[in-house]
Order: C-alpha cells, then structure tokens, then sequence
C-alpha cells in the first residue's frame, strides 16, 4: 500500500460508506477486533480544517471496547468480492470466535492501530471525540423508531484522518 494525501481522495462517500462499507477496527499487536459499517461521515472539523471521519459504534458491539481503549482506529474498504465476509463481521461477535481469520483477513498492526492487508483504502483514524448519542437530540420520534427500538443508542466517534493508504489508485484523483 502507498501512502496518498487527503486531498488527492476522488471517491463518492455516500456510495463508499453507504455502498461499498467500510471495516472499523481498533486494537494492538496482541488482540482486535472490526465491525462492518455503512453508517459514517467524511468531511473536515476544528484546527485546521483537518481531515475528519465520523463513526457510530452501538454500546454492545465487542469494537467498541477496542476503539474505547486505544487511541486509534482504522477504518478500511475491502473489495466487493469480500461483501459475504463484510456482511459476516457486521452480524458476528468477535467475543464469540475469531471472525476475522475466520472470514480470511490478515491484520496489520502499524500506524498506531490494526488495518488489514486486503484493504484497497484505509484511513489511519486519532480518536479526537466521543460522545452518546442522546434522544433528546433527535428531532423526529420515527428515527428513535426505526434506529432503536430497543433504546440502544451509539456512540459517536471523531478521528482525524493522520494517514491515508491505498492499494492502488481508484480513489486517486
């Protein structure tokens, strides 16, 4: 993988994200685990602008212990020949087994968090906010309906985007 800068990314977020998913992980050379993710935000916040990525992690999923502990996290795009694998890790607990050799990744451990060698894109996260999201803050009750039913709210984390890598250059300009 080749390290780019931010602003040579030419990619749609909505259609990454909401699409293509990405892989949120977070731990150390002794122990991770990633979640599947369609939900997030790109964009540039507070100091200078800096690159920012938004993330929402439900209090029940196993990553979020990860990315509460350490101070990084990666977000990563896998191919969509990996989209059974994708669907795998979202629906699995990596408290149950080890999903992720079992869905054929290989991790990485550098940059300060885990990635994955199979990742075409992979954004090096430095946790900067972490927040509840509270019902009080949402503003139609059909949201709180259809998102959680079960009062099972996420929290929301900013990172600052410190390194982006590539496998190739699809999402180059």
């Amino acid at each position: 993988m080749k390290e780019i800068n931010y602003k040579d990314m030419k990619f749609n977020p909505f259609n990454l994200i909401g699409g293509e998913w990405m892989l949120i992980t977070a731990g150390d050379e002794n122990s991770c685990n990633t979640m599947t993710a369609s939900w997030g935000h790109l964009g540039c916040l507070w100091g200078n602008n800096d690159p920012s990525a938004v993330v929402y992690i439900r209090e029940s999923r196993y990553t979020k212990e990860f990315v509460d502990e350490e101070p990084y996290f990666s977000l990563c795009v896998i191919d969509k020949s990996f989209k059974k694998q994708m669907a795998y890790l979202g629906s699995t607990s990596g408290r149950d087994e080890d999903k992720i050799a079992k869905a054929g990744l290989t991790p990485i451990y550098a940059d300060n968090t885990v990635y994955f060698e199979e990742a075409k894109l992979v954004l090096v996260c430095k946790k900067v906010y972490a927040a509840e999201i509270q019902p009080s803050g949402i503003i139609y009750q059909e949201t709180i309906d259809q998102s959680y039913p079960q009062g099972d709210y996420h929290t929301m984390y900013v990172g600052k985007i410190e390194k982006v890598l590539v496998r190739d250059d699809e999402y180059l300009k």
